[in-house]
This record gives structure tokens, C-alpha cells and sequence, in this order.
């Protein structure tokens, strides 16, 4: 047997490596290109006009085709990775994602974290870590900050931590703190941009559509998805280690399955033309290559913005739900308290905010 002397390699950090406060400057930072936009339109279908011609943004006041705000989250996420999820069992859930200005092909993009909540697992073999995350341009401007919760291993043989110290979330990103992109202007906006479809005034409180299509994970598809974003949780992508898993298979990003469920939902929604906001968000179960995956919406406000007649904030609670048709199912979730308890082939409830034509 050959007997090698390797030289250790970053291994990233487990849960018992985290401290509340602990501030984390991550690597590599990234120049976001048209390419990166043209291949995130290949990898989910995304039809929102305002990322798929520039003649469509000059009519609504940019100089350019902005970045798709789930795009810029996905490439934000995956610089946290290496320090935050390497060693993750899964991706939890979201709070607070604010959006605070507008990116282009072009732009450079930097991210930090910081630690703000940890809970020990009874098993005592994972805990949870919180982090607070913020990226910045080349001006070093926030473009965007963002709470998650990610479960994570310990190493093994560490003693129990009995360690508890949470943050409270916010339910919501207040309609002040949505930032509305100073160049966004619709008064050149064409009906056909959007396939004609319903305004915000066309659509009441409580409506839910069912978005009719659905789109299979290929294996091809989401592992490129998540190379796109440089997410290098190798859940995402060792097959050899997840053979051992309980499910022994790699586990789908769940920021694609976010992804797909958005572009699903074109069809009904396709004049929500701005993400201003992700309230919270939750991973419900898991999803594999081979599984097909539905979306539907449900209107939960809408509200009118400050100085701009032809723009409202809707928000919208988003549900991906696999290999099945909620007419089909007898609940999608049910309430307990404050605690969902959701059908095992929901895998997805998101809660964010657009900006809508009126």
C-alpha cells in the first residue's frame, strides 16, 4: 500500500468551529457576465422580459439588462459556502433578503458573514448555525444582504456544546426597506413584453394559481446550476459520499428548485417583473435528479408604492411541490401554531415580494 504524506487541505468548518460573532470574509470574489445570465436563462427557462432583451430594459429606464435578483442571491450564496455549509447536512431556510440595488454584467461581487445564532441538535452529532450574510460590488456598495440557517456536522467525538443562542428573525422585510430601482420607469412598458398577461390590479388577496407546467431535474442540469453559483457543498455533488447517506443520492440545490419554481411561475405572474424582497423561505423536503417540480402562487398583499402609479408590491407565497398536483393532495401544509407541518412532496414555501405592473 502506497504510504503518501499529504499536506492537510482546507476541510471547512464544523459546527463546534463556529462562535456567536464571528465574522467571516469569504473567498473569491466574482465579475458577473452576460454569460452567467444567458446560462442561468438556459439552466431554468426563465422568461421575465426585463432579463431576456435590452431593448425591454431601455424601455423601462436601464442602460442595460439588470442581473436576475435570484441570479445575484445564487452567486452570493455560493461564495458562503466554504466557510459556512462545506460540512452541511442541509440548507434550512431564509429571512430577510433585501435587495438594495440593481446589478449589471460587469459588476464584481464580494461577500461576507457573520455568526448570530447557533443551537446544538439533540443528537448530538449536528447543530444549526446562523449567519447574517452581506455582499457588496466593486464600489464596495451593499447590493444585497441576506439571513440564513444551515444545518451542519460536528466533528466527530466532540463532546455535546449545550449550546442554544438565537437571534430573533423579522417576518418580514418591511415595504420601506424594498428598495424600488431609481431608473425603473414603465411608461414605455408594451402589453406584449409580458404575453398580456394579469396586472396587479387584476389579481385579489387570497387568488392562487396553479402555474400548469412542470420542469424534471436532470442530473446534468442542476449539477451545472450549482457549479454556475460555485456552491461546492458536496452534497450537491459526491455521489461516493452520499452513497453512505440516508438517501443515498445527491441532494438538489435547493436555490435551483427556487429557481425553477420563479420561472414556473411566468405563467400567471409574468408581469412580477422585479424580486424587491424574500421574506423568509424553508427547504420543506428534499429533492433529487429525476424529480419534476410544479409551483404554485398565492397572493398574500398587495400594496401601492410611494410616487409610482404604475407599480404595486405583491407579495406572494410561492410553493414547489414534486411529481404531483395539488388537486391531487389532501393538504399542501397545515398549520400548527406558528409551525407548518408540510405534504411530504411540498418542497418548497417561499414568501417574497415583486414589483408588479398596475
Amino acid at each position: 500500500m502506497q504510504n503518501n504524506n499529504y499536506l492537510p487541505t482546507p476541510t471547512g468548518l464544523f459546527f463546534d468551529d463556529f462562535i456567536i460573532g464571528q465574522k467571516l470574509v469569504h473567498g473569491v470574489p466574482r465579475t458577473i457576465t452576460e454569460a452567467d445570465a444567458t446560462l442561468y436563462t438556459a439552466l431554468t427557462g426563465s422568461r421575465f422580459a426585463l432579463h431576456c432583451a435590452t431593448t425591454v430594459a431601455n424601455s423601462a429606464g436601464f442602460s442595460a439588462m439588470p442581473v436576475d435578483n435570484f441570479l445575484l442571491f445564487h452567486i452570493a450564496f455560493g461564495k458562503t459556502v466554504n466557510d459556512v455549509s462545506l460540512n452541511a447536512v442541509a440548507n434550512l431556510g431564509y429571512a430577510e433578503i433585501k435587495f438594495a440595488q440593481p446589478c449589471f454584467a460587469g459588476d464584481t461581487i464580494s461577500v461576507s458573514s457573520e455568526v448570530i445564532g447557533l443551537k446544538e441538535n439533540s443528537n448530538g452529532k449536528t447543530g444549526v448555525v446562523y449567519v447574517h450574510s452581506t455582499a457588496t460590488n466593486q464600489h464596495n456598495e451593499i447590493v444585497l444582504s441576506f439571513k440564513r440557517w444551515v444545518m451542519v456536522h460536528k466533528q466527530a467525538g466532540v463532546a455535546a456544546t449545550n449550546i442554544n443562542q438565537l437571534q430573533s428573525l423579522q417576518a418580514e422585510v418591511v415595504t420601506a426597506e424594498q428598495v424600488i430601482p431609481s431608473a425603473l420607469n414603465l411608461a414605455q412598458w408594451q402589453d406584449s413584453f409580458s404575453d398580456n398577461q394579469r396586472k396587479a390590479s387584476d389579481f385579489n388577496v387570497g387568488d392562487s394559481l396553479f402555474h400548469r407546467d412542470g420542469i424534471t431535474i436532470n442530473d446534468s442540469d442542476h449539477s451545472l446550476a450549482t457549479r454556475l453559483y460555485q456552491n461546492n457543498a458536496r452534497v450537491h455533488f459526491d455521489q461516493h459520499m452520499m452513497d453512505d447517506s440516508k438517501h443515498g443520492k445527491r441532494l438538489v440545490y435547493g436555490g435551483h428548485i427556487i429557481s425553477l419554481c420563479r420561472a414556473l411561475s411566468y405563467n400567471g405572474l409574468g408581469n412580477a417583473i422585479w424580486l424587491s424582497a424574500i421574506h423568509g423561505g424553508s427547504h420543506c423536503n428534499p429533492s433529487f435528479a429525476g424529480d419534476t417540480i410544479y409551483s404554485q402562487s398565492t397572493i398574500k398583499e398587495i400594496s401601492d408604492v410611494e410616487g409610482k402609479d404604475d407599480l404595486a408590491i405583491v407579495r406572494i407565497e410561492m410553493l414547489g411541490i414534486k411529481n404531483n398536483n395539488p388537486d391531487n393532495m389532501d393538504y399542501l401544509y397545515q398549520q400548527d401554531g406558528k409551525r407548518k407541518k408540510y405534504h411530504s412532496d411540498v418542497v418548497l414555501d417561499l414568501d417574497y415580494s415583486v414589483l408588479m405592473r398596475k
